[in-house]
Order: C-alpha cells, then structure tokens, then sequence
C-alpha cells in the first residue's frame, strides 16, 4: 500500500446533467439514462495535496472549465452540442464535487505509470 501526494476528486452528474445527456438525442422513455445509470460513470481526478477548505475551493475555481470540458466530453465530442456558457453556476448545476484529503493505491503490485492522454486518440476516426 502507499499512500500517494495527491488529493481526490470525485465528480459525479446532478440530475441537470442527465436531462442534458437525454436531450442530445430523444429517446422514448425507457431508452433514457437515468441518474443511477450515469452515476456509475463518475471521474476521479487527482489533484494536489489540499489542506483547507479555501485551497480546494480555489484550485477548483481555477480548473473548473478544464473538469467541465472534460465530463461535458465524455458524453458528446461535438462542442456545438454543448451548453452556450460554461460558467461556474452551470458547473454547479450540472457537477457534484466530492473531496478526498488522502489517495492510496493499494496495488501492491504494479507501479503507478503516467501517460500523456491526446485528445485525438479518444476521438471515433471511423470513417463510416
């Protein structure tokens, strides 16, 4: 076990965000996603070590566009999709922030690597 320099956090969608998700393609109600279905699909991020309430809250100020992008794309790549104002009020309304002050990898076994993520990879080239 080890106990990394880094902090948490988990984002996870609001109820806004699922009715979001829903409308860039209508379906007929059973074929929604609902609230638990999108849940399960929550991003950790790990962040620097935060030790007050006032440091997370302005680190989060700071990347929230960067973390809004990001979930905003896991759900649809087209940007003319997306909501027109990607401000803090919608951050809100649309993400629920919950913080871990420790991270621990447990995996005893295998190193931690970093990889750089380009965006293009995750992108669908498929031609069809």
């Amino acid at each position: 076990m080890k106990l990394l320099n880094r902090s948490a956090l988990s984002v996870r969608p609001t109820q806004e965000f699922v009715d979001w998700i829903n409308g860039l393609e209508p379906t007929m109600g059973d074929d929604d996603l609902t609230l638990d279905d999108v849940d399960r699909e929550s991003t950790v991020y790990l962040i620097p070590e935060m030790d007050t309430p006032e440091a997370l809250h302005a680190y989060i100020r700071e990347r929230y566009v960067e973390i809004f992008e990001i979930e905003l794309r896991a759900w649809e790549e087209d940007e003319r999709q997306w909501p027109e104002s990607l401000d803090w009020a919608l951050f809100e309304d649309f993400l629920r922030i919950e913080h871990s002050f420790l991270a621990v990898d447990l995996d005893d076994e295998t190193a931690l690597e970093i990889s750089e993520v380009d965006d293009s990879l995750l992108l669908d080239n498929d031609p069809d």
